[in-house]
């Protein structure tokens, strides 16, 4: 009688959980799974469904308007990314100090990623604004400018654009980065001393390969993010001047709410997916060092962890 009851099916541990996964599937696999059925359609959401298949995506894949956003959405992800990697590893090791004042100067750093994206946009709209920016106010007084400047209606548009992306999203890769310099154990870097390590070589042998799988997690993040960012674009450029900075969620907003192609639209959006699904794939792939986290795992004592991992480091396997 106790084994019928021990090998009985206990379904109230499922019972439990199942509020989440109905949460779930309302908010993720439903909007998926419909975005999808869209994307095969030929709809205007009331009276018109008709299924034309893969037609949508074909469609898209040899339209140039789409091909350029994509072109456009590489680029401006390619810069900002980059930008919050330089800007964000060298603030993480400046503020990664025990110093009266750093944790202060570490709010500071991190109130433009606590901003919401519209205050952003409008922000530095109003700092760039042609008649009574800002920016204009400052050179003009510097006898930099003569008249004031249109910057978001020129070719500068990209660049203030990227700069102010940049701005925005470099707080993540610091608290990443500072998250993984914390945990390094000051035993290495009292190791690699000891046998005469400058700190430049301590930071390229030792300190980056253990930060690896932390930076490699936030650049992902980062890049999927920024690929299919769409505010700050759309309330500071919409896109121009022309189709400069026409990203491809400033495309399929249009598609869906200009030009009212909503299968197409979707389409879009699915594409979107899948290259930023292989985005993560590749980068994780390529940015991994697998070997670094066995030894870490795996080392049974402290003392073998770290002569290990020193000569692991040192002989520049990671690279």
């Amino acid at each position: 009688m106790g084994t019928n009851k021990r090998n009985r099916f206990d379904v109230s541990p499922y019972l439990f959980i199942s509020p989440v996964f109905i949460l779930l599937a309302l908010l993720v696999v439903y909007p998926i799974a419909y975005a999808f059925y869209l994307s095969v359609m030929d709809t205007n959401l009331t009276t018109k469904w008709e299924f034309v298949g893969l037609s949508n995506y074909i469609s898209l894949l040899k339209d140039g308007s789409m091909i350029n956003s994509l072109k456009v959405t590489f680029l401006f992800t390619i810069v900002v990314v980059l930008g919050h990697l330089a800007v964000g590893t060298i603030l993480a090791l400046a503020m990664n100090k025990k110093k009266p004042g750093v944790t202060v100067l570490r709010t500071i750093l991190i109130i433009p990623w606590l901003l919401p994206d519209v205050v952003v946009a409008l922000l530095y709209k109003w700092i760039f604004n042609a008649n009574y920016g800002v920016f204009n106010t400052i050179l003009i007084r510097l006898g930099i400018l003569q008249k004031n400047q249109a910057w978001l209606s020129t070719g500068s548009a990209f660049v203030i654009l990227a700069i102010v992306c940049i701005w925005k999203g470099y707080a993540l890769i610091m608290v990443n980065v500072m998250a993984g310099l914390q945990s390094v154990p000051e035993d290495i870097y009292e190791a690699a001393k000891l046998d005469g390590a400058k700190p430049v070589q301590t930071f390229f042998k030792i300190t980056l390969p253990l930060i690896r799988p932390v930076i490699s997690t936030a650049v992902i993040l980062d890049t999927v993010w920024w690929f299919k960012h769409y505010t700050i674009i759309k309330l500071l450029t919409d896109g121009g001047p022309g189709s400069s900075t026409s990203t491809v969620s400033i495309s399929i907003y249009k598609e869906a709410f200009t030009f009212h192609n909503y299968g197409t639209a979707a389409a879009g959006a699915g594409i979107v997916f899948v290259i930023c699904w292989l985005i993560s794939k590749v980068m994780r792939r390529v940015m991994d060092c697998d070997e670094v986290k066995e030894i870490i795992l795996y080392q049974k004592t402290r003392e073998e962890e770290i002569l290990y991992l020193m000569q692991f480091l040192l002989s520049g396997h990671c690279w």
